[in-house]
């Protein structure tokens, strides 16, 4: 299985802490942010892995992680997102890099407590449709600022509701996701949305309405440190406390 970081973006909900600097590249605790998300992967046994980024400090990835050795990754490859037409075109650059094989998405703002090793191993014993990781969420207005599935009563997925004004579970979507390679056949047919962009919850419906959609429930902390200044520091708060990425 491959790995694909999605390191793009404005930044502009973290400004002005992102005008110097991607805000990847932030510091979580003791090391760059996007440090955890590539422990995240390597310690999933996931050491292929390509970077796609954007803006005016891509170049600062390069500098930061050269070739990924030292980082555990042994092949490292990036990839440059002109403008921000969404997660779905980000990962469009990655097909050739993904040649064939399974891959595993991740928003490299996302940081977690626990390992999503048994994540990987479960959608390498079967590669097929997709894989999301879903994450309990008691505030309702924190659930309305993230894609919500609607399970059924048998706890499949039946719509992923993007941003719902009425929550229908209490799971939010976090930034990670397996793909089979056919994901590639499915971005262009998406059309982009009102603002503009192709969204990955498009991607996912396409699953869903196909019945080739598992999810798992992340255990512990889940943090998006992109998406607000207090969101930052309360997923620095953490782990400076208890680490990440933890078994």
């Amino acid at each position: 299985m491959k790995g694909v970081l999605l390191a793009g973006g404005t930044g502009s909900r973290l400004y002005p802490l992102t005008r110097i600097t991607n805000k990847h590249l932030l510091p979580i605790y003791d090391r760059p942010m996007i440090a955890w998300s590539i422990e995240a992967l390597v310690t999933a046994g996931i050491d292929e892995i390509m970077l796609v980024t954007g803006g005016t400090h891509a170049g600062e990835f390069l500098r930061l992680l050269g070739n990924g050795h030292e980082w555990g990754i042994d092949r490292l490859s990036y990839a440059y997102q002109d403008q921000a037409g969404g997660i779905a075109e980000a990962l469009g650059l990655a097909e050739r890099f993904v040649d064939g094989d399974p891959v595993l998405v991740m928003l490299a703002d996302n940081v977690m407590e626990r390992s999503i090793k048994p994540m990987v191993e479960a959608f390498r014993a079967d590669p097929v449709g997709a894989r999301i990781l879903l994450t309990p969420v008691d505030e309702p207005e924190h659930l309305r600022h993230l894609g919500v599935p609607v399970l059924s009563a048998e706890g499949k997925v039946e719509l992923i509701e993007e941003k719902p004004e009425h929550p229908a579970s209490n799971f939010g979507v976090t930034g990670i996701y397996c793909y089979d390679a056919a994901v590639f056949s499915v971005i262009p047919t998406l059309v982009p949305s009102g603002r503009g962009e192709l969204e990955i919850t498009d991607v996912n419906n396409h699953y869903v309405n196909e019945r080739q959609m598992a999810y798992d429930v992340l255990e512990g902390f889940w943090g998006d440190a992109g998406e607000s200044i207090d969101a930052y520091y309360a997923v620095n708060d953490f782990v400076r406390a208890n680490g990440a990425n933890r078994p």
